[in-house]
């Protein structure tokens, strides 16, 4: 199991920076190359997510993504530091308007969810995570 870790200062000029890494491991690790422009925009919007929710609860810790590369299968891992509401109430996302944030943050999950099949989010009052899971393909054998 092949795994790169990145990790970027919560600041929107690096989600692009992380997108392109993304693809290039993705497409080194085998997912097909009709679904690299889901895996750019999916990396892309859960990124932005990690970095807004940094951005609005005043968190100087970096976003972290792990690529992992496993047998039949390619996986993103986007993690924030934010705390995130927890079931029965309790810690928020931070300052500013709670109704805005929490429906941004729907949008921003049900265009992830609309884009990769395999999907899971969890989060509690130490951070969250995103992972997205693609299938791949082994390269073709060659005989000689």
């Amino acid at each position: 199991m092949a795994t790169v870790e990145l990790r970027f200062s919560a600041l929107p000029e690096h989600v692009r920076t992380a997108r392109l890494v993304a693809a290039a491991v993705a497409r080194r690790a085998g997912v097909d190359e009709a679904v690299l422009d889901e895996v750019r925009l999916a990396v892309g919007e859960a990124c932005s997510r990690a970095v807004g929710l940094h951005q609005i609860g005043g968190i100087s810790a970096p976003v972290k993504v792990l690529l992992i590369e496993e047998e039949k299968q390619f996986s993103i891992e986007v993690g924030d530091e934010a705390p995130h509401a927890v079931a029965g109430g309790g810690v928020g996302a931070g300052p500013g308007d709670p109704d805005g944030d929490a429906e941004e943050d729907e949008m921003g999950l049900a265009v992830i969810s609309g884009l990769v099949d395999d999907v899971e989010v969890s989060a509690g009052e130490h951070g969250g995570l995103i992972k997205m899971t693609w299938p791949t393909t082994p390269p073709p054998t060659i005989l000689v």
